[in-house]
């Protein structure tokens, strides 16, 4: 008796301890209060399928060309959503390309889902890519994703694991994502056996070893080309996360560009975002494969 009590009170507290790492863990919900319109621009606001019988919010910026046109399909961070991306949406509407500004699940006006991850970031991200593919206005060989911080992550991971990407931007991703989980748990003075325990429990809740979901592992996998932007100031990803994935990947293809700025910003917007459209022309002069 004593023995069966212990363990119902051994599993409640597990379940307990299980509860507050999700609670904690879990990205916030901040719905968008402006839209590409604010940018005097038109859009379509669309519904995307993904995984679990869930759908996204999008909103699609259609070039002005006529016929199959590029796009790029432009990914938020952890706890963002479309509207903190929306200060790209001129400069590549003014470059020729459609634009596709996702929310992921559990962001944004997107369905929620029983978590958020990393992989399913990536997952929502070859959702859309899919969707795009079946319109009749999109090139299909001209398919670009760009991410900020997990959103860069999962646009490195879902192109690892397709054979259509043209090219991806990386604004501001980490180098391994529990390198990122233990500075972000030091910092909140975890002591390091439940730290452990945390990565652990997460890598289980979520389905993949931090290993195998790690930009680091990704980009080593591509061969499209890769524009990694990274801010010298970065407090939370630290600039030389940046360096180690342009050494991890091919040097032929992976370009690297760290930049006066924190995570959330660079101090020449303007500037810098003339850079990403650059090379994304550059990409769109290429043979497509």
């Amino acid at each position: 008796m004593l023995l069966a009590a212990a363990a119902l009170g051994l599993a409640a507290l597990r379940a307990a301890v299980h509860h507050i790492i999700r609670v904690s863990l879990a990205a916030p919900r901040v719905r968008e209060t402006e839209t590409p319109a604010a940018f005097g621009l038109a859009f379509e606001v669309v519904r995307i399928p993904t995984a679990n019988g869930k759908r996204l919010h999008a909103w699609l910026v259609p070039a002005d060309a006529a016929g199959p046109v590029p796009v790029v399909v432009v990914l938020h961070g952890w706890g963002g959503n479309a509207q903190m991306m929306l200060p790209l949406v001129r400069p590549l509407h003014e470059a020729g390309f459609a634009a596709l500004f996702l929310d992921a699940r559990c962001h944004g006006r997107s369905d929620a889902d029983s978590f958020a991850s990393l992989p399913r970031f990536a997952e929502d991200a070859s959702h859309a890519c899919d969707w795009l593919l079946a319109r009749a206005d999109i090139d299909p060989r001209r398919i670009v994703l760009l991410g900020h911080s997990v959103g860069a992550g999962a646009a490195l991971f879902a192109a690892a694991n397709r054979h259509d990407i043209a090219a991806v931007v990386s604004i501001s991703a980490f180098a391994h994502p529990a390198e990122m989980m233990r500075r972000w748990l030091a910092a909140k003075r975890i002591p390091d056996a439940l730290a452990r325990y945390i990565l652990g429990h997460v890598e289980r809740v979520i389905g993949h070893r931090f290993d195998d979901i790690a930009p680091l592992r990704s980009i080593a996998r591509l061969d499209c080309p890769v524009l990694l932007v990274h801010g010298e100031q970065d407090a939370i990803v630290p600039a030389a996360d940046a360096r180690r994935l342009r050494d991890a990947g091919r040097a032929d293809t992976v370009q690297l560009s760290i930049l006066p700025g924190d995570h959330e910003s660079f101090v020449g917007l303007e500037r810098e975002l003339a850079a990403v459209v650059g090379f994304l022309q550059q990409v769109r002069a290429r043979p497509a494969a």
